[in-house]
C-alpha cells in the first residue's frame, strides 16, 4: 500500500457519504413540508372540538330535537383528528429513516477512518487542498449533521407524541410549538456542508496538497 492510499480509501468514503446526506435531505424536507397542513388541519380540529364543547344544543332551537348529535359530532372530530395524526407519524417515519440512513452512513466513514488513521497521520487529516477541505473538517461536518438529524427528530417525535384530545389548548398551539423547533435549528447546516464539499465531490483524484 503506497503513502496516499490510506487517505484516498477515507476520500473515497466521504465521497460516498456526501451524496446520501443530500439525497436524504430531499426526502427530509420533503416530510417536513407535508407536516405543515397536516399540522394546521390538526388544530383546527380541535378548535372546533373546543367550540362544541362550548355550545349549549340544547340551547339552540334547531338542534334541539337532535339530542345526540354533540356526541355525535365529537365522535367524528376525533376520528378526523386520529387520521391526521396517522399521516403524521407516516412523516415521522420518513424523518426516522432518514435519520438512520444518514447515521449509517456516515458511522462507515468513520469506521474507514479509524481503521486507517495511524497510516494517515494528523498531518494529512488536518491538511486542506484548493478543491478539497481537509478531512478532518469533513468528518466534523458529518458528525453535526447527524446530530441534527437525531436532535430535529426526537424533538419532533417528543412533541407529537405529547397530544393528548383531552388538551385541546396544546394540539391548537402544534403548528406553532412544530416552528420553533425549525427557528431553533441550524436551517442551513446540510446546503452549506454540501456546497463546502461541493469541489470535492467534483475532483476524481482529490489528495491534499503536499501528498500527491
Amino acid at each position: 500500500m503506497t503513502q496516499d492510499q490510506p487517505l484516498l480509501a477515507v476520500q473515497e468514503a466521504l465521497k460516498k457519504c456526501f451524496p446520501v446526506v443530500e439525497e436524504q435531505q430531499v426526502l427530509w424536507q420533503s416530510a417536513l413540508q407535508d407536516c405543515q397542513p397536516l399540522l394546521t388541519s390538526l388544530s383546527n380540529l380541535a378548535e372546533q372540538l373546543q367550540a362544541a364543547q362550548n355550545l349549549r344544543f340544547e340551547d339552540v332551537p334547531a338542534l334541539g330535537d337532535f339530542p345526540d348529535l354533540q356526541e355525535r359530532l365529537r365522535r367524528k372530530q376525533l376520528e378526523a383528528g386520529d387520521t391526521v395524526l396517522d399521516k403524521l407519524e407516516e412523516k415521522l417515519d420518513t424523518l426516522l429513516k432518514v435519520r438512520d440512513t444518514v447515521s449509517s452512513h456516515v458511522e462507515r466513514v468513520f469506521q474507514t477512518y479509524e481503521q486507517h488513521a495511524d497510516a494517515i497521520g494528523v498531518d494529512a487529516v488536518l491538511q486542506p487542498s484548493v478543491v478539497s477541505p481537509s478531512v478532518a473538517d469533513m468528518l466534523e461536518w458529518l458528525q453535526d449533521i447527524e446530530r441534527h438529524y437525531r436532535s430535529s427528530y426526537l424533538k419532533r417525535r417528543y412533541l407529537l407524541s405529547s397530544i393528548q384530545w383531552g388538551d385541546l389548548a396544546g394540539i391548537q398551539a402544534l403548528p406553532t410549538a412544530w416552528n420553533r423547533i425549525s427557528e431553533e435549528e441550524r436551517q442551513d447546516l446540510v446546503q452549506d456542508t454540501l456546497l463546502n464539499v461541493s469541489f470535492f465531490l467534483e475532483d476524481k483524484d482529490a489528495v491534499p496538497e503536499g501528498h500527491c
